[in-house]
């Protein structure tokens, strides 16, 4: 009896709380809540009144007010079933203000940050906001850099927060060395990886400075090109950055085994393709029995038989490559497996990176959309068109596999780059003389790939004032759209004694016809005058000094299959131009020239260039084409000749009256010099030849017109440096005549500042 009455009062004792945590919830009471509203708390929490009040339920609560991210205290307790929280509120944030800084600025570190104003300051967003931007300064080489954010107390629970920067120096590379490497020295290997070591003429470069994601990159980079030198089994073994004592300077020491190289014995294509022999494909491998083993000649391959397949009308189909080692005679089998592979289709496409791009300019660039078959070649047509808008420092397209396994993403990361210039800049050319120049240039208007520029130039023998707007997809199509105004003044009386003003404008739209091949059209009304027509100059310029009003219209069929619209090193650009005045005003012609320019390259930056171009222009409805409506060549049209040095001239006053008739042609080699790649220079032999004839309706003993060929050879160096382009010509005239106007040197500069 006295056992069983002992176990029932132990069991009312231990049930007496969980009955009383079960009992239900009356009210919820919130405490100290300033910004937030008592009734938005409570939509927080996971209980209301009537539910049963236990420890779990104000366990969850407690946890659901932290998550939220507003409070930086919270407290949760029942008194008679009454649920009261108290809470004290994050502060807001007021103002973000960053201090000592000077290489970056307060834009550059605000876009880093995801803190705003008017946004609740919590201890974890700080420390995630410090780690972004002590990653920012360290991937622009500041390892040393200290930042020490302060909060500044306001009133009405708002804060400023200060980062107070210390920037430090850049930390360089000073050294990179190479431990295990037997067949290549030091510096080869250097000047394979993008890392570089400090030197004088990096001023302008960040590859001096140590980035761990380029060092991973330069690893990769290291493994191909011993890869492409034949070495199958190369491995880097270990890639070590040490940062000296005073954090102003980086050791890198990359350790390497090169292995053996290895010779190509037996190329190899099976296909399994229906009724397809692998045979066929042989002519698309671009290396032969006996050469050393090349990765990069096999990837070359790879998608010379995957374009080729697409031609047959196997858009489908997978060619993988398979090298067989014999290690005993150092020799590889290289086997190309052609199979069959079920098609893949884009189920969407990413776009990471674009700040202030919009997708839709990055998007318009692919050659497909979602839902499209994806093959190789598109990938890789997309990637380029992406790249020749030249609005990305990088582009990488690459793809994922999507939610089926006939489904892939696409995934594009761009890292952006400056799009827009303004410019005050001086210099000098041989064709103008010293220069100044005025130029506000936007080539990725507001993101959206429009392309905007406000321009003058005031130089010694020219003045030019422009303004033009283009927009690359009109009304959201792949038709260009563009206008622009206009006021060149132009000395010509060295030439043709007589200065020329024309003043005026147009518009124009483009559009494709075919993937390589482009139209324009467009409308131009100007007037053109000849002043200024000095007293012992040619009778037949005298004829024409006055004013003439222009308008015309004209059309533009371009070709164009170049690597790079930048820097083109192979390919082919091709044009045809015509132009019809007298649409109303007073010129009245019709003028024609059609030309191309194809590139062969010898090694990756090494190419031969062949251009060729011939016009024709003749006066209709009884006009004859003016003066300063003919063609002229000379100075950068044909190298060796002053600026309308060859053609039809007055001897007697040795004025230059243009040509009806003209053909030219050159021949360019353009290779590296021996310096580091990054500086951009590069040497130049070329030889340049034409002709220009028939100055119209102008006939007398005085004008010298033999229409012979004129041709000069020469030697070149230019720099592609970041204040413009600079190059030095020496030519030397190898066919000429008496009448000509010859010149040795040109040279060409431009700078800003």
């Amino acid at each position: 009896m006295f056992r069983y009455v002992l176990i029932s009062a132990l069991a009312a004792i231990l049930l007496a709380p969980s009955i009383a945590e079960a009992a239900p919830i009356r009210d919820i009471q919130i405490v100290g809540s300033e910004r937030v509203e008592p009734e938005t708390v409570k939509t927080y929490l996971p209980i209301q009144p009537g539910d049963e009040l236990t420890d779990e339920a104000l366990d969850s609560s407690l946890k659901a007010l932290f998550n939220t991210g507003f409070f930086a205290d919270v407290s949760v307790r029942s008194e008679n079933n009454v649920v009261i929280v108290e809470v004290i509120e994050n502060a807001v944030v007021n103002r973000i203000a960053f201090e000592g800084n000077d290489e970056l600025d307060d834009e550059e570190l605000r876009r880093e940050i995801t803190l705003r104003p008017r946004t609740v300051l919590t201890r974890t967003k700080v420390q995630n906001d410090l780690a972004r931007l002590y990653q920012l300064y360290r991937s622009n080489g500041r390892f040393s850099a200290n930042i020490d954010p302060k909060v500044i107390e306001l009133d009405q629970n708002r804060v400023d927060l200060v980062f107070e920067i210390t920037e430090g120096p850049v930390t360089e590379i000073r050294s990179i060395r190479f431990v295990g490497n037997e067949n290549y020295d030091d510096s080869e290997l250097r000047s394979v990886l993008s890392s570089k070591e400090d030197a004088w003429y990096r001023f302008l470069s960040n590859s001096d400075r140590y980035d761990p994601d380029r060092l991973a990159f330069d690893e990769e980079q290291l493994r191909r090109f011993y890869l492409s030198e034949g070495y199958a089994d190369f491995r880097v073994l270990s890639s070590v950055a040490e940062l000296s004592e005073n954090k102003e300077d980086f050791y890198l020491t990359m350790t390497v085994d090169e292995g053996e190289r290895y010779k190509v014995d037996g190329v190899f294509v099976h296909s399994s393709l229906q009724n397809f022999s692998g045979s066929v494909l042989k002519e698309e491998v671009t290396f032969e029995q006996g050469d050393w083993y090349n990765s990069e000649e096999v990837e070359a391959s790879v998608d010379d038989m995957t374009q080729a397949l697409e031609e047959y009308g196997y858009s489908f189909v997978k060619v993988a490559p398979d090298v067989k080692r014999d290690r005993e005679n150092k020799t590889v089998d290289v086997i190309f497996a052609v199979t069959e592979s079920q098609p893949v289709f884009v189920e969407r496409i990413d776009i990471k990176g674009n700040l202030r791009t919009q997708d839709k300019v990055i998007r318009r660039e692919f050659e497909v959309v979602e839902g499209d078959p994806l093959t190789k070649t598109q990938m890789a047509k997309s990637e380029q068109n992406v790249r020749n808008l030249n609005y990305f420092e990088t582009v990488a397209v690459n793809t994922k596999p999507g939610s089926t396994p006939d489904r892939q993403v696409v995934e594009v990361d761009v890292t952006e780059k400056s799009t827009g210039e303004l410019s005050v800049g001086a210099g000098f050319s041989t064709t103008d003389g010293p220069l100044g120049d005025f130029r506000i240039r936007e080539r990725n208007f507001l993101g959206k790939g429009q392309e905007v520029v406000l321009a003058a130039t005031v130089a010694g023998e020219r003045t030019e004032f422009d303004a033009s707007l283009t927009e690359p997809y009109f009304l959201d199509r792949d038709l260009s759209a563009s206008v622009d105004a206009f006021h060149i003044t132009r000395d010509l009386q060295d030439e043709s004694s007589y200065d020329q003003r024309r003043t005026g404008g147009g518009f124009g739209f483009g559009y494709p016809l075919s993937e390589n091949v482009r139209q324009n059209i467009a409308y131009r009304i100007e007037t053109n005058e000849i002043t200024d027509v000095q007293s012992d100059a040619s009778r037949f310029i005298r004829d024409q000094e006055g004013d003439r009003l222009t308008s015309a219209v004209s059309q533009r069929l371009s070709y164009t299959d170049l690597d790079s619209i930048i820097f083109p090193n192979e390919g082919t650009r091709a044009w045809f131009d015509t132009e019809l005045a007298g649409l109303g005003g007073d010129a009245k012609y019709i003028s024609g020239r059609v030309g191309s320019q194809y590139f062969y390259p010898l090694t990756d930056n090494a190419n031969i260039s062949f251009l060729g171009e011939v016009g024709a222009i003749t006066g209709i409805a009884g006009e004859d084409a003016q003066i300063n409506e003919r063609f002229y060549l000379g100075g950068n049209t044909l190298r060796g000749f002053e600026s309308a040095g060859i053609g039809p001239r007055d001897i007697t006053t040795n004025d230059a009256l243009g040509g009806n008739y003209f053909y030219r042609g050159s021949v360019e080699g353009s290779f590296p010099i021996g310096l580091p790649e990054e500086l951009g220079v590069k040497g130049h032999l070329f030889t340049d030849f034409g002709s220009l004839l028939e100055p119209g309706d102008e006939t007398g003993p005085e004008i010298a017109d033999s229409g012979s060929l004129r041709a000069a050879a020469g030697v070149g160096l230019s720099w592609r440096s970041p204040f413009g382009p600079i190059r030095f010509d020496l030519a030397t005239p190898y066919l000429e005549e008496e009448e000509d106007e010859t010149e040795i040197f040109r040279f060409s500069f431009g700078t800003t500042f």
